[in-house]
């Protein structure tokens, strides 16, 4: 029996992602009626073979950033519903199943302009359910001309025009795989921040209580603890990221305040 393909034009973008777009090109496979993929022009692993043998329309862009380069993708589609992916990322069978079943249901499917849905991380080995990184929840499902692609580069976040609606299965994330790599994204994070942030004061109390606080709240109030070490090292590695933005934002003040 054949799977009736749903209006939903599935958008991403990717570098040399050849080791993992796949689990997100098979997840959609089948049930969605296009899948639209925007390469950075310099991809030179394969990864362009591999979308196009599952059925995507490939094109290649010199990169833009991240927001440019996704509304890019989101301006090519053609069905009515557009749904966003990262290579990192796939689409549960919960999750699939759910979309399929709200599109036998056209009253609520016109009630709301986007769905959003709880994004769960796989980290050193475990699937993380609570703490800071669960539910995680991402707008991703949207009616074609009702968002668009906002925020500050690299963290894009999609900006809806209508009511978001709130779907129960989760987006499956394999982003963090290792230590190294999180590690790794707490400074060029934190210099983010410091860019991107209003112009404000960083006080004793941001460097200091503001960790502290993070970790209570990931590890006890939210129970981290329940996702074995990996949930420990998650809120002490929040903690250390509140604190060096905040350490990185006093740096910069000071500098700035010195006579030239």
């Amino acid at each position: 029996m054949t799977e009736i393909q749903l209006p939903i034009s599935v958008c991403l973008i990717a570098g040399n992602e050849a080791a993992r777009i796949r689990r997100a090109l098979d997840s959609i496979v089948g049930w969605t009626a296009e899948t639209i993929v925007v390469l950075n022009a310099d991809v030179n692993d394969g990864t362009d073979k591999i979308a196009e043998s599952s059925g995507a329309k490939v094109f290649r862009e010199p990169w833009k950033g991240h927001i440019a380069q996704k509304n890019s993708a989101a301006e090519k589609a053609a069905q009515e519903w557009i749904l966003g992916l990262d290579a990192d990322e796939e689409i549960s069978t919960e999750l699939r199943d759910e979309i399929q079943k709200l599109f036998s249901e056209p009253d609520k499917l016109k009630s709301f302009a986007a769905f959003s849905f709880p994004r769960r991380t796989f980290f050193c080995g475990r699937w993380i359910r609570h703490g800071d990184w669960y539910p995680d929840r991402q707008t991703r499902l949207w009616r074609k001309g009702s968002a668009r692609w906002g925020g500050v580069d690299p963290h894009d976040k999609l900006v809806v025009q209508d009511c978001v609606g709130k779907l129960r299965g989760d987006l499956l994330h394999r982003n963090a795989e290792t230590l190294d790599r999180q590690i790794a994204k707490i400074s060029s994070y934190s210099d983010d921040f410091v860019r991107t942030a209003p112009a404000r004061k960083s006080s004793w109390f941001d460097i200091m209580a503001r960790p502290a606080w993070r970790f209570f709240r990931g590890y006890f109030l939210r129970f981290g603890f329940l996702d074995g070490w990996q949930g420990g090292y998650i809120a002490w590695m929040t903690a250390f990221y509140t604190a060096t933005r905040y350490a990185k934002m006093r740096i910069a003040q000071e500098n700035q305040a010195k006579p030239n």
